[in-house]
């Protein structure tokens, strides 16, 4: 019964976590562009409310959302490898890789702290574009975990490297898409 609670909080944290992850970098590109558009029109009082609210929103989504559902995830899937002792992980290695990506979604993390605190300042970290591909890298490192979570020791990692490049490849495309569609 514990090992159940602790997986379906571990649930509830990975999903919680990943929808700040993905919410969070959007904040920042629309951060971005409001910021751009203060340098354009730097009398505009409109768009100082604008970042100011940006501000709040990416500061309540991180300290309230985002970092306690890490925590909550780290806490609960570390003490279920417990309960299966770590004898356990000498015959399971894809979770030796599932937490090697899960230590780059922690840096991940803490990248997108130092991004919000510049952004706090009115610096800008990144281009638009450039953070539209920053966004990205949750989505990967989700595909990369879940495959690792579901398909275990079977997952054949030439196919799951294919499908990760094709995935990268799509995105890419995808959002040079949208840029020229944006600017035309």
């Amino acid at each position: 019964m514990l090992y159940l609670t602790l997986k379906s909080l571990h649930i509830i944290g990975f999903v919680s976590w990943f929808a700040a992850l993905f919410y969070l970098p959007r904040l920042f590109i629309y951060h971005t562009e409001a910021i751009e558009k203060k340098q354009d029109q730097p009398d505009a009082s409109s768009v100082d409310i604008l970042t100011n609210q940006f501000k709040i929103m990416e500061h309540r989504l991180y300290n309230i959302i985002m970092t306690p559902a890490m925590l909550i995830t780290l806490i609960c899937g570390f003490s279920m490898i417990g309960l299966n002792g770590v004898d356990w992980l000498q015959f399971n290695i894809w979770m030796i890789y599932k937490l090697g990506f899960i230590l780059l979604l922690i840096g991940y993390h803490a990248w997108c702290k130092k991004i919000m605190y510049q952004l706090n300042n009115d610096t800008l970290p990144m281009s638009s574009t450039q953070l539209r591909y920053f966004n990205e890298i949750a989505t990967l490192l989700l595909l990369i975990i879940v495959l690792l979570a579901v398909f275990k020791n079977g997952l054949s990692m030439m196919y799951a490297l294919m499908a990760i490049v094709t995935l990268v490849f799509l995105l890419m495309i995808g959002i040079k898409m949208y840029k020229k569609w944006r600017t035309s």
